[in-house]
């Protein structure tokens, strides 16, 4: 059989105007909004016929859910492969955040892409939303586990917290001066991770002394200034 150019053809042919299709609709719906760029456009530009396009998707809200999809395995790729490498787990958070740094001061950048998708589509009971909220909450599942490996006490709110200097970050990084707000993140990032680590010292110094009376003393933590080595 012979291949097209609009992806009839061949199951790889298919598979690469999918492909196109889908990087296209990343590349506008961040730029410029899902409800912004209409399905001509997205044909025009991807190179394909409106067969093709719907071959693939059901509707322009059904590629918007891809497309966050696809920026989700893109980030669940990149810590997955932090988690690989060989470095300590605090090492594994730092990462994430000079990572989020990159993106908030490269070229292009307008915005956490999950966050500008949920403005669009306020309502939680809405296919986009929801994906929006199952990558949040596996970012937070996953930075609250990696706190858990540094101490166990508190480590869901060190995943909030975590969660939130993210958030903040990304849109101050749009909004106003990027290398500040990654300066900021990574400040951020680095007094959690100090104070985080003394709980953790806390928590192995009971579990090597025991029970003891009297009230427990809190371990000081000298210095917090919330800001990354050799600032």
């Amino acid at each position: 059989m012979t291949r097209t150019a609009d992806g009839t053809g061949t199951g790889r042919r298919v598979s690469e105007a999918r492909e196109r299709l889908l990087r296209t609709a990343g590349q506008l719906f961040y730029a410029e909004g899902v409800h912004t760029v209409g399905v001509d456009r997205l044909v025009a530009e991807s190179k394909i016929t409106n067969a093709t396009f719907y071959r693939h998707f059901r509707s322009k809200e059904d590629l918007a859910v891809a497309y966050i999809e696809s920026v989700d395995h893109a980030v669940r790729t990149q810590i997955g492969a932090l988690m690989a490498a060989d470095v300590p787990t605090d090492g594994i958070l730092r990462g994430i955040g000079m990572s989020l740094v990159e993106q908030i001061r490269s070229p292009g950048y307008r915005g956490c892409a999950f966050l500008n998708a949920a403005a669009e589509f306020p309502d939680p009971g809405h296919p986009v939303h929801r994906a929006v909220v199952q990558h949040r909450e596996w970012f937070l599942r996953t930075v609250t586990g990696l706190f858990a490996e540094i101490a166990t006490a508190q480590a869901d709110h060190a995943g909030r917290h975590f969660v939130m200097l993210r958030d903040g970050a990304m849109s101050a990084g749009y909004l106003g001066d990027p290398v500040l707000a990654g300066e900021t993140l990574l400040r951020g990032i680095e007094g959690l991770l100090r104070i985080h680590a003394a709980r953790g010292l806390d928590e192995r110094t009971a579990s090597t002394s025991g029970p003891s009376s009297g009230a427990a003393t809190a371990t000081e933590v000298p210095g917090i200034e919330c800001s990354p080595p050799g600032a």
